[in-house]
């Protein structure tokens, strides 16, 4: 199959691209600059400078057959955006919205957007979501992957484009940035963290997991119109999760059990309540929907993901 891969020089990207090759599909990769470091797996580039609701997708989609639609703005802690829900909108709804109806004028026959487990839910929760939980985002990241999921099942509806929609939590894997990044190193430097009394629940999905659902979503007739959650099979305390990250990285985790009150008023009196939040809350899934519909589990356990993105870590001197 002759595949259109947006972001492919992303963290996703750089996983997905290589699984899709290694599966006989010819992968083109969308760049927004020549220069851009991308899988060497890619069969060819084109370049894309901004996804937005004016982007000409004409070349990009000639001769294509499917869609893994990744390049999104992604969400940040600080936002300086003058209007963030704006910017948002910008890229991740009117883009995909721009995207999809060149795809479907173009008779691309499939579409797979990576959503996000913020188009249901931004906050910590104590029940799993599954695919009935109704969407209640708050956020302008959130909000926009909601409205571009909204645009995608309109333009299917009239146009017959088969689309599919993934929401993962958070994706870890070689690469990783973010607080997931933050932890990692934490754990290398040894350093005490208070987070022993932490009892809350996450779900993770290693990013070679996340290849394989997006992978499975391209070419499964039962994938047209499905919105699926996925995530590695089981979820992690914070404490469970710095355990397991020392052990991967060979590292004693020394972890100190302060109250979850303390640690709380800390973050509130230092500005750090959303960090905290993202660390010390509950946020977990079901993925029965994608498992019912299209047979798909995880490939890799969460020992081999975690002990691969330690072994990255610790190769790349991060």
């Amino acid at each position: 199959m002759r595949i259109l891969v947006t972001g492919a020089s992303g963290f996703v990207g750089r996983h997905t691209v290589p699984h899709l090759a290694g599966l006989g599909h010819h992968v083109r990769a969308a760049l927004r600059r020549p220069e851009a470091a991308f899988p060497e797996e890619v069969a060819e580039t084109v370049i894309v400078p901004e996804v937005g609701p004016d982007t000409d997708w004409s070349a990009a989609l000639d001769g294509i057959e499917a869609v893994v639609h990744l390049a999104a703005r992604v969400h940040v802690m600080k936002d300086t955006a003058p209007d963030p829900l704006a910017a948002f909108r910008r890229v991740n709804t009117e883009g995909t919205r721009r995207l999809a109806e060149a795809a479907a004028a173009g008779g691309v026959k499939r579409l797979v957007h990576l959503s996000s487990v913020k188009a249901l839910a931004d906050e910590g929760r104590d029940e799993p979501l599954d695919e009935a939980t109704t969407p209640d985002p708050h956020s302008p990241y959130g909000l926009s992957k909601l409205e571009a999921e909204r645009a995608l099942t309109e333009i299917a509806t009239r146009s017959g484009l088969e689309v599919a929609v993934i929401r993962p939590p958070l994706v870890y894997g070689p690469g990783v940035g973010g607080n997931f990044l933050t932890l990692l190193k934490a754990v290398s430097a040894g350093l005490p963290l208070p987070l022993g009394a932490l009892e809350n629940r996450r779900s993770l999905i290693y990013a070679g997991n996340l290849a394989d659902a997006i992978a499975t979503c391209l070419t499964h007739p039962q994938a047209a119109g499905g919105r699926f959650l996925v995530h590695d099979g089981r979820p992690y305390s914070t404490a469970e999760l710095v355990r397991a990250l020392g052990e991967a990285l060979g590292r004693p985790a020394r972890l100190l059990k302060a109250p979850p009150s303390l640690l709380k008023l800390g973050a509130r009196m230092t500005g750090r309540t959303a960090m905290f939040d993202r660390v010390a809350g509950s946020l977990t899934v079901e993925d029965g929907a994608i498992r019912r519909a299209l047979g798909w589990s995880p490939p890799f356990d969460p020992a081999i993901g975690l002990r691969a993105t330690a072994g990255w870590f610790k190769a790349s001197g991060c």
